[in-house]
């Protein structure tokens, strides 16, 4: 006997308070706590029955037109040697409604990487590498998981860092497994290096801006993302 409930969304996140503001009915969550390794380990541990595969939060700008707040609706998602295509029909529908917001939104590429690009140098590179306007460090898993399993992908990244930006080298201990912050570790890695506590407060204000435009994106989707409440899967529309 076959169930009449629809699929769940999967929402893939990297801080707990970014699935903190996607949650809801019908949406599964899994916050990857700066871990790819890890991320990709929890995505090959679930059953892939899902009506699609959300990419959602914050991201490092390498666009150097973008600044912190601005949003990037995924067209597709770059990594090495590889490219996922978003859905069309998720792409465009979300590129509406979002017109309105007051932040800019783009539609662009987003690269996938392994390991924090910590330096204007780094993002510089990438972007030329890939074209890209965003990087994070789920997309390309999430994409890759969707792909793997005839699932439709989207990801909508809100600008933490600029590419002009340089981030602290203890970022990649900044987060604990669950994707909450590791305070105890920021403060070891910034005693160990006093210097980088200088950048810590542009950070928290940038990523305060991020989050707070990813929450305004969130309202004028309206809630499951526009997705939770369709009448056939996003695989059939165009």
């Amino acid at each position: 006997m076959t169930s009449d409930l629809p699929l769940p969304i999967l929402v893939v996140t990297g801080l707990r308070r970014e699935a903190r503001l996607v949650a809801g009915p019908n949406i599964t969550i899994i916050a990857s706590g700066g871990s790819p390794g890890r991320l990709r380990i929890a995505l090959d541990e679930l059953k892939p029955a899902y009506r699609a595969v959300i990419s959602f939060g914050i991201a490092g700008g390498l666009d150097p037109t973008l600044v912190a707040g601005d949003a990037v609706v995924s067209s597709g998602v770059v990594a090495v040697g590889a490219r996922w295509a978003a859905h069309p029909g998720i792409v465009q529908d979300w590129a509406r409604c979002l017109s309105r917001s007051r932040r800019r939104v783009i539609l662009a590429e987003i690269a996938g990487v392994d390991a924090p690009a910590l330096t204007p140098t780094d993002k510089a590179t990438l972007r030329s590498a890939t074209g890209a306007a965003a990087v994070d460090m789920e997309s390309h898993i999430a994409a890759a998981f969707a792909a793997a399993h005839g699932i439709p992908f989207a990801a909508i990244r809100t600008i933490c860092d600029p590419a002009d930006r340089a981030l602290p080298l203890f970022v990649g201990e900044a987060l604990h497994p669950s994707g909450s912050i590791n305070l105890k570790a920021i403060l070891t890695e910034a005693v160990r290096s006093p210097m980088q506590l200088a950048t810590l407060p542009r950070l928290a204000w940038d990523a305060s801006v991020a989050l707070s435009s990813l929450e305004r994106c969130l309202m004028l989707l309206g809630p499951g993302l526009r997705l939770t409440g369709l009448s056939k899967p996003f695989r059939d529309i165009p």
